[in-house]
């Protein structure tokens, strides 16, 4: 059974354009171990949220897993995890962290309730709402 989720990023750092400008990415670099069980649950074809934190906070488009977790590279010591991400689609309009806040259905989503977590699920209901409010 597919599970959702949604994986932030600082723009600056890596934009949704620079994702699919490169049509592929390892998600590197999570040092959390709530986010990296996250990574470890994600599956093959499960659809992503990319989310940029920091300034335009909005949900920007969605991705798939490409790659499910293996071990990151990037990591010197300790056993974290990587998983690849293609780009699917931009959102019709990103969705903002506002509109998230004020829309009654998505009160419980964890972006609102673990602001910091960087891999987190979402529900389907959640991801459906969105995709609505994107158009």
């Amino acid at each position: 059974m597919k599970r959702h989720w949604l994986v932030k990023q600082e723009p600056s750092a890596y934009s949704w354009s620079d994702f699919v400008r490169d049509g592929r990415t390892s998600w590197t670099g999570v040092r959390n171990y709530t986010a990296r069980n996250n990574l470890r649950a994600m599956q093959q074809g499960d659809p992503v949220f990319y989310y940029h934190s920091v300034i335009d906070k909005a949900v920007f488009g969605i991705a798939k897993v490409a790659r499910v977790a293996y071990p990151d590279a990037t990591a010197k010591e300790g056993e974290w995890s990587a998983v690849d991400l293609v780009p699917k689609q931009s959102l019709a309009r990103p969705v903002t962290l506002e509109e998230i806040k004020k829309n009654p259905d998505l009160k419980e989503m964890a972006l609102l309730r673990l602001s910091r977590l960087s891999v987190q699920p979402v529900t389907a209901a959640e991801f459906h709402e969105i995709l609505r409010m994107a158009g």
